[in-house]
């Protein structure tokens, strides 16, 4: 992620820190992402892939969308033949939804979500994979009819995903990971991992190898229990763990 990048992630992440409610999470991630041509975001958590079925409004963390689709797509047990939530279980990083190393949707009603979902304009999106504290599997989506969304861009969506993911959770009183204890390296690690440096880069600020930087990150993410590098540099500015 580019310094401007960072610059404008971490201002808002400030602004979610200020905000009092779900709708107000979601205005602030609508409002500092003007330009990119997202018009709804949705955050769920998942059940099982053999309990979709079981998939309701309760397992809705967030969600911008017309209420004709949302209620269509949870009536017709959607979520069991959505596409974009099966890759969600397969990724471990944020993906496009027209990525082409995606395989296409495999089936006629797998299809038919898709194609109904751009009828109300969620043609396009990005999806960030996600985990809870307590290992529950989400993601986060940011969709609309076409989105502007650079490479240098999905680090940032990632980022914010999982910031706000976080504190809509927080918010709806399920469990966060409490202030986490980091070794100093660990932390140091982390901390160069969110300047955007790599694990090269790292490996010669801390005088440790490539390895060793990876191994750093490995742990940070078990005791995070994140899934990748942005959503544990995020749990790491929500915990005050980065500086």
């Amino acid at each position: 992620m580019s310094r401007k990048s960072l610059d404008h992630t971490l201002k808002l992440l400030t602004e979610l820190d200020r905000a009092g409610s779900i709708p107000e999470v979601i205005a602030a991630v609508q409002r500092q992402l003007t330009g990119f041509g997202i018009d709804a975001i949705i955050a769920g958590l998942l059940p099982t892939p053999t309990s979709l079925v079981s998939f309701n409004r309760q397992f809705l963390v967030m969600e911008s969308v017309p209420a004709e689709w949302r209620t269509r797509y949870l009536s017709r047990g959607y979520a069991a033949h959505d596409p974009i939530v099966a890759l969600t279980f397969q990724q471990q990083v944020g993906f496009g939804w027209g990525d082409p190393t995606l395989p296409p949707p495999a089936t006629t009603t797998a299809r038919r979500v898709m194609n109904e979902a751009a009828d109300f304009h969620l043609r396009d999106g990005y999806t960030v994979p996600l985990t809870t504290v307590e290992g529950e599997v989400g993601g986060m989506s940011f969709a609309g009819s076409h989105l502007e969304i650079a490479p240098e861009h999905r680090g940032m969506l990632t980022l914010i995903a999982s910031y706000a993911f976080g504190h809509a959770l927080l918010m709806r009183g399920q469990p966060i990971a409490t202030r986490s204890k980091l070794s100093p390296r660990e932390r140091e690690t982390l901390q160069w991992a969110a300047e955007g440096k790599t694990d090269w880069e790292i490996g010669e600020i801390m005088g440790i190898s490539e390895h060793g930087i990876d191994s750093h990150l490995r742990r940070v993410r078990t005791k995070l229990r994140t899934r990748n590098r942005a959503q544990s540099v995020a749990e790491g500015f929500r915990l005050g763990l980065i500086v």
